[in-house]
């Protein structure tokens, strides 16, 4: 859990993102620092950089101008010295271990929990301290922190907002214009009666007129004729044969799978609310073949400290104190005939978590959102263009591309990404 500072002199915060060999600059928004390591900036390109760097590894434990689970960042550059904030962000035990007065007060005063390491540059800690320093005196909220809404978030709430009053528009007119037909429809059957009344009424006419005026619609005319049998026949066997060919096509698909977990974990309240990094807890969502399960170690980085009486929580608590595995339910799950691997998709292609995953930041229970099925998977090799830009590997095949398809992009089926063996081998 990361460590930091106090209003009363308390240290330093740097990120969480668990794992035994640290934090990898691959899993945060790859915005290039432009401040020089050593030295903090008012740059607005080094602050950018540093704002996303602490909202993908900071966030989690720690604010500017409050405590989370963390102490508050602001003031740390006049608490301590660049010199000892890089080496305590790269490697707290070790300065904790050296015997550092400081580092140790830090230590024992949140109840000795240990800071994960962070494989970040120089350049890119000083970038999340110019952005600290930045962010101080801003009222809470302004900051970020576990409560902190970015300007894209707040960019996508206007535009679901704006698309939420034109739906309900939209409604609002569909409903008056069914009103309307309604009202339409009863006045025609009012006057077609008072028409009858009024014809009724003559004494001009004669008995063929009388009987038109008093013949009635035989209903049962219409379910006793062949063609109508003939026709409601054919759209029940064409109904149940399509749905019969869908069930069966649907053998194997979970797409909506939604199990109860073992723990009521609220991926809306982590990830949507706290806007906690996918990587936090799935360390090896950009290296790995596959984005782990998180270990309860990786809870208790914050529930140590944080809803420590929930019952929930508490499951986590005996599953330590056992020595078992959570059983999580796996919601997500590729044949074994098929090979996928994550960090090819995330890391190289930089796909982001929804594209697959949907809305996951709004998922009370997590559920599958997408088919991944092998034609879902293949229409995304046809339609996703490769980044090719700077990637000299790729310049002649793109040249002879261009050639034969003209303006048709380059895309990863073009690349051999639809081949069978790809996926199947």
């Amino acid at each position: 859990m990361a460590q930091g500072v106090q209003s009363d002199g308390a240290e330093v915060a740097t990120s969480n993102n668990p794992s035994d060999i640290g934090v990898t600059p691959g899993t945060v928004a790859a915005a290039a620092p432009a401040a020089a390591a050593g030295t903090t900036t008012a740059d607005p390109a080094a602050i950018a950089a540093g704002d996303a760097l602490f909202k993908g590894n900071c966030a989690q434990c720690h604010a500017i101008n409050e405590v989370v689970v963390g102490p508050a960042m602001a003031g740390i550059t006049k608490r301590r010295p660049m010199s000892w904030i890089i080496p305590w962000i790269k490697n707290s035990s070790k300065v904790v271990a050296s015997g550092d007065e400081y580092a140790v007060k830090i230590y024992n005063q949140y109840q000795k929990q240990q800071m994960p390491s962070f494989q970040l540059s120089d350049a890119e800690i000083t970038s999340i301290v110019a952005y600290i320093t930045s962010e101080e005196g801003k009222p809470t909220g302004a900051a970020t922190g576990l409560t902190a809404q970015s300007g894209d978030a707040a960019a996508v709430d206007g535009t679901a907002a704006a698309n939420g009053e034109a739906s309900s528009s939209m409604n609002i007119l569909l409903i008056v214009l069914v009103v309307v037909l309604i009202v339409l429809v009863v006045t025609l059957v009012i006057i077609a009666n008072i028409m009858k009344d009024v014809l009724r009424g003559r004494k001009d006419l004669d008995g063929r007129d009388r009987e038109q005026i008093e013949e009635r619609f035989d209903y049962s005319r219409i379910y006793k004729s062949t063609a109508v049998r003939g026709i409601v026949g054919t759209v029940f066997v064409l109904a149940v044969l399509y749905e019969t060919i869908q069930g069966a096509m649907g053998v194997g698909l979970s797409q909506g799978y939604q199990p109860t977990q073992p723990i009521a974990f609220s991926h809306k309240l982590h990830a949507g609310e706290n806007q906690i990094n996918c990587a936090y807890c799935h360390t090896s969502v950009y290296k790995g073949k596959s984005a782990n399960i998180p270990s309860p170690n990786i809870c208790m980085n914050c529930h140590s400290q944080i809803k420590t009486e929930s019952p929930e929580i508490k499951k986590i608590y005996r599953a330590i104190e056992r020595k078992q595995p959570i059983q999580w339910v796996r919601v997500h799950n590729i044949p074994d005939l098929a090979y996928f691997n994550h960090s090819q998709h995330t890391q190289v292609a930089g796909l982001e978590c929804v594209t697959c995953h949907g809305p996951i930041e709004n998922m009370e229970v997590v559920y599958q959102y997408s088919a991944l099925t092998m034609g879902w998977c293949i229409n995304c090799h046809r339609e996703t263009p490769l980044n090719t830009k700077g990637n000299g590997y790729y310049d002649n095949l793109v040249k002879l591309h261009d050639s034969k398809n003209g303006a048709v992009p380059f895309t990863v089926s073009s690349n051999g990404g639809t081949e069978c063996s790809k996926c199947h081998y």
